[in-house]
């Protein structure tokens, strides 16, 4: 395995690891969003946090997992000043259960609402370490 190729590993590990704790954090009420800053930064952590805070907010909690497929690496600039890896990953939520925090019952959701869907994601190398900075949904299934 080439140097490339092992930052680009290195990234994509990052990166789901990012969606494991996004799991964990939405599926309990009373976790603080704190810990995600040790895999997101910038425009992804603003936008995960908010959506967890939004989502606890309205009493709702979200269990199951989220399945990453298709992971492509879609281009990579490793000689910057702050390396970076672009991603394409189809993301799959649809084992995951949007549920009332207090009775545990499922929520209703829109029949229509996209389950696998593609997501775009820079990760970049940060001091700190690799961080997800971007992770945009596409509004496209795959």
């Amino acid at each position: 395995m080439s140097e490339e190729e092992a930052t680009q590993a290195k990234a994509i590990s990052v990166y789901e690891t990012f969606w494991a704790e996004m799991e964990r954090l939405y599926a309990d009420k009373g976790t603080k969003t704190d810990s995600l800053k040790k895999y997101a930064a910038a425009e992804a952590l603003v936008n995960g946090e908010n959506g967890i805070k939004s989502m606890h907010a309205g009493g709702k909690v979200v269990t199951g997992k989220v399945v990453l497929g298709d992971t492509t690496v879609t281009k990579s600039d490793l000689d910057r000043k702050v390396p970076n890896v672009f991603l394409s990953v189809c993301l799959d939520v649809s084992k995951w259960n949007v549920l009332n925090a207090d009775s545990g019952k499922p929520v209703a959701l829109p029949s229509t609402r996209l389950t696998k869907y593609v997501v775009e994601a820079t990760v970049e190398e940060w001091p700190q370490g690799w961080r997800v900075v971007r992770n945009r949904p596409q509004e496209k299934p795959c």
